[in-house]
């Protein structure tokens, strides 16, 4: 996807939640700008890469479409050498980019959970959910539990994919995210809590600088020297999810969540970045 590239899409929603600012356009720095007509160019390019053997790990990938009707894939890896008789952990991974951009496909996130697969020795299943503002929320949310799904298929030995038939222990599943990838996995937790598939057992959710946000202001939001990103951060969320009731929506703000409390794995760890804006909320 080039840069440069505008989207032709036409979303009165934009304008129905006020998100724009100035009289003809709107922009997300670095992410997103929509023009007062509905359309819209995404800022970010991003460089795919195709699966294959990593030459300096040796991992192995490859992308498996998982929902054929919407069309949606994930990327699969697995340790070198792949051993038939030792199961290992899945790591199930969503990767960030403000709901709006960024691929499985993606070098930045294959060589990362290359050098995660290699380090950690898991079966990794990176979910290439499908994106706003074409695709609003929760569309995202309900392509990264259909994957989770996909994967419960494969209980008995017998699903669709060998490579998680041969080597995936499904009673060791690990959920995880960076960013808005981060939030994504600290929901699919929420629900797994009382949705869990039959067969399927959640350990532990890795959550990387995720993105959270909120009405009321936290940590170092109240200092005021980054005024700029208070008003970006509310229009995002506007933006990507049109039907939400606000920043305080339970899927954005977990502090607004009930379910919290039944949250469907044991363990959880939140990385959070020292520079990011949203650091404290995070902490």
């Amino acid at each position: 996807m080039a840069a440069n590239c505008v989207f032709l899409g036409y979303f009165e929603h934009f304008r129905h939640y006020g998100i724009f600012r100035q009289p003809n356009i709107k922009e997300i720095p670095g992410v997103i700008r929509i023009f007062k007509d509905g359309r819209y160019q995404k800022l970010h390019a991003v460089s795919s890469v195709p699966a294959g053997i990593d030459p300096l790990s040796g991992v192995a990938s490859k992308d498996v479409v998982f929902s054929p009707q919407n069309n949606i894939s994930a990327r699969l890896y697995i340790p070198k050498p792949p051993n038939p008789d030792h199961k290992f952990p899945i790591l199930i991974f969503y990767h960030g980019g403000g709901f709006i951009i960024e691929s499985a496909e993606s070098s930045l996130y294959h060589n990362f959970l290359n050098l995660i697969v290699s380090e950690s020795n898991v079966v990794a299943v990176s979910v290439d959910y499908r994106l706003a503002p074409e695709f609003p929320l929760p569309i995202a949310y309900e392509d990264s539990w259909e994957a989770i799904q996909w994967v419960a298929k494969h209980v008995n030995g017998n699903g669709p994919e060998p490579w998680l038939n041969e080597y995936a222990d499904l009673h060791n599943i690990f959920l995880a995210g960076d960013s808005a990838g981060g939030n994504i996995a600290h929901n699919m937790a929420i629900r797994a809590g009382s949705d869990t598939p039959p067969g399927l057992q959640f350990r532990g959710a890795i959550l990387l600088h995720p993105f959270f946000w909120g009405k009321e202001r936290v940590g170092n939001e109240c200092d005021g020297t980054e005024p700029d990103f208070i008003p970006h951060l509310d229009d995002l969320w506007a933006m990507v999810h049109p039907g939400s009731s606000g920043p305080d929506d339970p899927l954005i703000n977990p502090g607004m969540d009930p379910r919290i409390a039944g949250m469907g794995c044991s363990k959880i760890l939140v990385c959070v970045g020292g520079n990011d804006f949203i650091r404290g909320r995070g902490w």
